[in-house]
């Protein structure tokens, strides 16, 4: 497995670990505090250690995201949209989603305008540039929802 890819999950598994806490991670996957570290530790005594998959689905069961899930879609090259909001729902036009996509991409490009002034953008301007392009995503994938469904007008 590359570094790359290893850092990427063991990153993400520690994000669930901290979503609920490890406390509560280890008393839903009925592990020891001490395994769960193990998953997303950089040590490299546990470097080809990750936290299995049934253990992540345990977890995300109860976290407020899918960290790891998300995480091996996009290693994949796979785009997945998850709102807990909006799970199986479809209201409004597809007018009123076209203006709200114009308007998030309006949004991700100030973010990327700001971020980028002094030449660089740093870890906090990605995260809110992330941030708008997970919320531009959500808007066109209810726009290609519609547009599937032939939910024009």
């Amino acid at each position: 497995m590359s570094e790359h890819i290893g850092s990427y999950l063991k990153k993400h598994s520690e994000a669930l670990v901290k979503d609920l806490g490890i406390e509560a991670a280890a008393r839903i996957c009925g592990k020891s505090k001490a395994t769960l570290g193990r998953y997303y530790s950089n040590d490299p005594d546990n470097s080809e250690r990750f936290m299995p998959l049934d253990v992540a689905a345990r977890l995300e069961a109860e976290a407020s995201y899918p960290h790891v899930t998300v995480a091996l879609a996009d290693l994949a090259g796979v785009t997945l949209s998850w709102n807990e909001e909006r799970r199986n729902a479809s209201s409004g036009s597809i007018n009123s989603d076209v203006v709200a996509l114009s308007q998030r991409f309006a949004m991700l490009m100030a973010e990327y305008h700001v971020s980028i002034a002094d030449g660089t953008i740093s870890l906090n301007e990605a995260k809110r540039m992330l941030k708008e392009a997970q919320a531009l995503q959500e808007v066109l994938l209810q726009v290609k929802l519609k547009l599937e469904e032939g939910a024009v007008g």
